[in-house]
């Protein structure tokens, strides 16, 4: 295909001859504009490389069409390590997770008093976690630098980090900014003053936070969020309807001006809430009437179709005899 293409750079001293090379890194990402007829050109005009600022970071996707006014700030840095002696789930070196594939579309598994302990001890380590990363949630810190905190508490308590190369995901947590809803890839970009970011990962559970002082329409943001989730708990327990939670979260995100989140709906529990059965509610609130959400070519961050910003709280709850447990729960009830 090169051949039939000319130098693409922007001054070309040899005349704009036949490409003989195209950058593979913007192939990849599908950026256009990278063909040239020899290193000379390829050196002084990759936008890869054209478009690094001081620091060597860049946008990968400078011609996507952004919401808001997050970008992506790569290069990524590269995959964390696993200790042999941990346990690898079977997407570890493929990213092919044939067992969830196998079970989708089955009714919930009742758990058995052993499962439901092992669930109490993962939810415990992941709570741990989770309010560690959230404390050095600060003006300054990069969610890579998030990630690998993540990375490392998970692999001294002797865990998998359960997202990392789930689905072929590049990293141990998620780290979503502002009008990022959810799965934002983290790098290395800098958290600032005002920021919110939703910090997350397989436990399963994740939290939304301020960064330094937040402004007035981002707490009540937050403060809906966390409502949402807390007065759909409320109604689990056994004999309850799954549906029924959707009924509780969708009008206090209306009361409060926002808008839930559609595209990313309950999967796998359907019914009647039983005892034994262990589930998360994770509601994802948008500020404003719009609850669609976009996604950004790598193919996993999704924001809000315009720009404004979104919050997100997850818990892990078991459906007892008598009603429901948190088993995720924290103690922290400020997140701003």
């Amino acid at each position: 295909m090169s051949a039939t293409v000319l130098c693409q750079a922007k001054s070309c001293p040899n005349g704009y001859p036949p490409s003989r090379l195209e950058c593979p890194t913007c192939s990849k990402l599908g950026i256009r504009g990278s063909f040239f007829c020899g290193q000379e050109c390829f050196k002084a005009d990759c936008k890869l490389l054209f478009e690094r600022d001081s620091s060597g970071t860049y946008n990968p996707f400078p011609n996507f069409e952004y919401t808001g006014s997050m970008r992506p700030v790569y290069p990524l840095s590269g995959k964390r390590t696993v200790p042999d002696h941990i346990p690898r789930p079977e997407y570890a070196a493929d990213g092919k997770p044939l067992a969830e594939d196998r079970a989708f579309g089955a009714p919930p598994t009742i758990l058995t008093l052993e499962e439901q302990e092992k669930m109490r001890t993962v939810s415990r380590l992941g709570r741990e976690i989770l309010d560690l990363a959230a404390s050095h949630a600060k003006p300054g810190i990069t969610t890579d630098e998030i990630d690998e905190i993540v990375h490392n508490a998970t692999i001294e308590r002797n865990a998998y980090p359960s997202p990392l190369n789930y689905r072929n995901y590049p990293k141990s947590t998620c780290t979503s900014i502002n009008e990022v809803i959810c799965h934002r890839i983290p790098d290395k970009r800098k958290l600032k003053n005002g920021d919110i970011i939703n910090i997350g990962f397989h436990a399963d559970l994740n939290a939304t936070y301020g960064v330094g002082e937040i402004d007035e329409e981002s707490k009540k943001l937050i403060r809906t969020t966390r409502e949402c989730l807390d007065e759909a708990i409320k109604i689990c327990k056994p004999g309850a309807l799954f549906r029924d939670i959707g009924k509780v979260i969708e009008p206090i995100a209306r009361a409060n001006g926002c808008a839930t989140v559609r595209n990313y709906t309950g999967h796998g529990a359907v019914g009647t809430m039983k005892p034994g059965m262990a589930f998360t509610i994770e509601p994802m609130i948008n500020l404003g009437p719009n609850w669609g959400d976009t996604h950004w070519p790598d193919n996993w961050t999704a924001t809000t179709t315009d720009g404004k910003r979104s919050a997100q709280f997850e818990e892990t709850l078991l459906i007892t005899e008598t009603g429901v447990e948190v088993l995720t729960a924290g103690t922290r009830k400020d997140y701003y």
